[in-house]
């Protein structure tokens, strides 16, 4: 199987699971629990923003080696500007739709506010992601990481990634330090001096895009083939995955814990200081770089494995990312997303006006909106699956062949 498709594979892994997240009950349902969530503090908006920053450093590291900077870099921006258009047109499209359907401007309150289309100052707002309505809100962050992206990318396959990787480093601990609320605090005051709501994100910038760029930066080492990765993941090498499975296991039963409230709050207060997702904390880049490594030796290492074991596990792993669904939907990945958000507010309206669903009705309606996932994927391959297979060219005879009868006897008098 080529690389690619397993990656694609593992996207579409994300997707589902995003989906299923992000689908709101009244009381909840019990699928969402099914998660790796409940046993690491690693999320699929994680590992989906990491794949979308690796994929970039590969399929445009390669273009950037092949046609020059500046070619890569204007299909770069010319991908973000196409992201945002997207991100601007959903947004219309829901503003649009909470118009018209009845009682969705209170069913939708929480994930929009008192947003209009009349409010331009809103809608100002929205336009330079200043305020992100629920579930809108990955879009943005990878639109402002591909405008830094060419420049990155260039450092990257000419040899300097260590200092992309430094640098990344330095702005994510700037992150964590709250520094970037020199900016956004006054920008805050002035905006909610005029709207019930300042600023409105879900993710620190500064913080998550540590997570897009070491995806780039080892798509980039892949492109121009600066890192052996079948030499980085061996089956002899253990030490590092050892100790990465040892870092899980460590907060294992930590993820528990303060799932279910079972710590104490004098200990809750200092552990939950480094675990902010929203800024990408300290335990979630912990727990994010030991499980991604993890699942990287089992893929790249564990099916060359002396333990059948381990070549199960590694097996077991790959013929999940290896599904037809989700590599259909990974193909086509930022499409997909767009269009789950759609779906989530269509639920989240049908839930408020003619709910609460029992638990069996919640089950069939969350794999239904997941196998929706394929219909733009779909739509975007159709001449693959739609366009009618060539008629098969019939073979002109020559002049000269023998002419025989039906029954394969010489036809007389044509010898």
């Amino acid at each position: 199987m080529k690389r690619l498709d397993v990656l694609d594979g593992m996207r579409g892994y994300f997707l589902v699971f995003m989906m299923l997240n992000h689908l709101i009950f009244t009381g909840g349902y019990l699928l969402v629990e099914i998660n790796h969530r409940q046993f690491t503090f690693v999320e699929d908006a994680q590992g989906f923003v990491f794949m979308s920053g690796l994929l970039v450093g590969m399929v445009y590291g390669r273009k950037m080696i092949k046609s020059g900077y500046d070619s890569a870099r204007e299909r770069i921006w010319a991908r973000a500007f196409e992201l945002y258009r997207y991100a601007m047109g959903i947004i219309l499209i829901v503003l649009a739709a909470r118009f018209v359907l009845p009682g969705a401007t209170a069913i939708w309150q929480d994930w929009l506010g008192v947003t209009h289309l009349n409010d331009p100052l809103r809608l100002g707002s929205i336009a330079t992601f200043l305020f992100q309505p629920t579930f809108m809100d990955i879009l943005p962050q990878y639109i402002v990481y591909m405008i830094f992206a060419p420049g990155l990318i260039w450092l990257c396959i000419s040899g300097r990634w260590a200092t992309v990787a430094i640098g990344s480093l330095i702005v994510w601990m700037a992150g964590q330090l709250g520094l970037h609320r020199m900016i956004t605090y006054p920008i805050d005051g002035l905006l909610s001096q005029s709207e019930s709501e300042g600023i409105r994100a879900s993710f620190n910038l500064l913080g998550w895009q540590i997570v897009f760029f070491s995806g780039l930066i080892a798509g980039s080492l892949t492109a121009t083939r600066q890192i052996e990765w079948q030499k980085v993941f061996s089956p002899e090498n253990t030490l590092l995955v050892k100790a990465a499975a040892a870092v899980l296991l460590f907060f294992l039963p930590l993820r528990i814990l303060t799932a279910h409230g079972w710590l104490p709050d004098f200990v809750l207060q200092k552990f939950g200081s480094m675990e902010v997702r929203a800024d990408f904390g300290p335990v979630y880049l912990l727990n994010f770089a030991s499980l991604a490594f993890v699942i990287a030796w089992l893929l790249i290492a564990g099916p060359r494995h002396d333990s059948a074991l381990i070549r199960r596990i590694a097996g077991g792993i790959n013929s999940v990312f290896s599904l037809s669904f989700l590599q259909l939907i990974g193909r086509h990945s930022l499409h997909v997303y767009v269009w789950h958000v759609l779906i989530v507010f269509a639920v989240k309206y049908i839930d408020g006006r003619i709910g609460p669903f029992s638990e069996a009705s919640k089950t069939l309606i969350a794999v239904f909106c997941v196998s929706l996932l394929a219909i733009p994927a779909i739509y975007r391959e159709r001449e693959t699956y739609f366009t009618p297979a060539p008629e098969p060219k019939k073979v002109p005879v020559p002049a000269t062949a023998k002419a025989t009868a039906p029954t394969g006897r010489a036809v007389p008098g044509k010898l």
